[in-house]
């Protein structure tokens, strides 16, 4: 649909393209300047026998607007009101449901199409846009429910995780603990942007205070994410309990792009996608989390390379082959988890009909979801673990005492624990 604004004549011209439409259009029609027939033989009889009737001949020519609804392909000129410097109009567009869709507001000044002539101009408009149910739009309208039903099942995971480190106490670390945090974070987070899109599907606009909490738990599920698996990724704790040098400055690129890739979020959901600034921080958010997520890798690769060398010197190769194994599935499984929610999360919105494009954030959040439960499976407390229990073969599990030959130690036997908790007995050699 084309509207063309023509400020001379004081008219907006409407072109409709493409097939029949059931959208109606209410808006108010170009008055007709010429008075009717009989209007003028009364204004001349009336001009005879009163000649000081101005004030009746200005209403009679006054113009007389009609403000009528019907369909688009019928409307064709409408009225374009001049006030001082300043023209304004105004309609209002009903979609029927062959006419339900994605639609896009574009503004183009034909003044500027000639070479070195610069028409400068400024534009004002007020949009209001609503279904049947709300202000969201079709795509939008899933994702309260959405959100509030995956912030339940991440609560209930991060209780279950919880819950899963008080059992087994006695092998818990520090990063155990830090992982139900951001489980617990991610589940505050969901359930604020929830409430932020219930706000702004009854009310039309979000409420400040809901949105700046959710902003804050959103800046903050970013942040332990990516610490949390730059620590797993380093080992920390499971291999080892230091951080080298070239582990630490991943932390310091990481750490400022996250902070840097919230503000680049938080000011694209507070921008309307024509303003100037909206694709300069939108591609920004998208290269820096890039970044983010390709320097999460780095630990994981430092961390295989150093068990493979492990495995290869030390007498504990079972082990470090174990955790080898152990931390090539988590490459794997960070891997998958930014590709499907970076990669196939946007081949599907552009994808997807118009009102399925909610299924990206179900994607995205669906995998989130698999990724932390496969972390907590793979990682959870060593005394649950296979991965990460102590060998069990019997050269590792003897005692490193030396036994003599010595009389005093006549009939001394050395007591061992097999690997499932029963004591046998050796004799000493005498």
């Amino acid at each position: 649909m084309l509207f063309i604004i023509d400020t001379k004549d004081l008219s907006v011209r409407v072109e409709h393209y493409g097939d029949d439409s059931d959208s109606v259009l209410e808006a108010e029609l170009k008055p007709d300047r010429k008075p009717a027939d009989g209007v003028r033989r009364r204004r001349e009889e009336k001009s005879d026998t009163k000649p000081d009737s101005s004030k009746d001949t200005d209403k009679t020519s006054a113009k007389v607007t009609a403000r009528v609804s019907q369909k688009v392909e019928s409307v064709k000129i409408l009225n374009l009101e001049m006030h001082e410097d300043s023209y304004n109009f105004s309609f209002r567009l009903t979609m029927g449901v062959r006419s339900q869709g994605l639609y896009n507001l574009d503004f183009h000044n034909c003044h500027n199409q000639k070479p070195g002539m610069l028409s400068p101009y400024s534009l004002h408009v007020e949009i209001t846009e609503r279904n049947l149910n709300g202000f969201l739009s079709a795509s939008q309208i899933p994702l309260p429910r959405l959100y509030i039903s995956m912030a339940v099942i991440f609560f209930s995971a991060a209780v279950i995780w919880t819950y899963t480190l008080l059992k087994h106490r006695h092998s818990v670390f520090k990063i155990h603990w830090l992982m139900a945090a951001l489980a617990y974070t991610k589940a505050i987070s969901l359930l604020f942007h929830s409430i932020n899109y219930h706000f702004i599907n009854s009310e039309g606009h979000p409420i400040e205070g809901w949105a700046v909490m959710y902003y804050i738990t959103h800046l903050l599920k970013g942040a332990l994410l990516f610490i949390t698996l730059a620590l797993i990724g380093t080992g920390f704790a499971f291999v080892k309990y230091i951080l080298s040098d070239k582990e630490k400055k991943i932390f310091m690129i990481v750490i400022p792009l996250q902070v840097l890739a919230n503000v680049a979020y938080i000011i694209i959901e507070e921008t309307e996608e024509g303003a100037s600034e909206y694709a300069l921080w939108r591609d920004i958010l998208f290269l820096v989390d890039l970044i983010c997520c390709g320097a999460v890798l780095f630990p994981v690769v430092w961390s295989i390379r150093h068990l493979q060398e492990a495995s290869n010197t030390d007498g504990k190769a079972a082990m470090n082959l174990e955790k080898l194994k152990l931390f090539r599935h988590y490459y794997v499984m960070i891997v998958c988890y930014i590709y499907f929610t970076r990669i196939i999360a946007i081949l599907l919105r552009v994808t997807v009909p118009f009102q399925w494009q909610w299924c990206q954030e179900f994607l995205v959040e669906i995998s989130t979801l698999i990724f932390f439960v496969l972390t907590g499976f793979k990682f959870r407390p060593a005394s649950n673990n296979p991965y990460l229990q102590l060998p069990q073969d019997e050269e590792d599990q003897e005692m490193d005492e030396v036994v003599t030959e010595s009389g005093a130690l006549e009939g001394v036997h050395k007591v061992k624990k097999t690997s499932n908790g029963r004591e046998r007995q050796r004799e000493a050699t005498l």
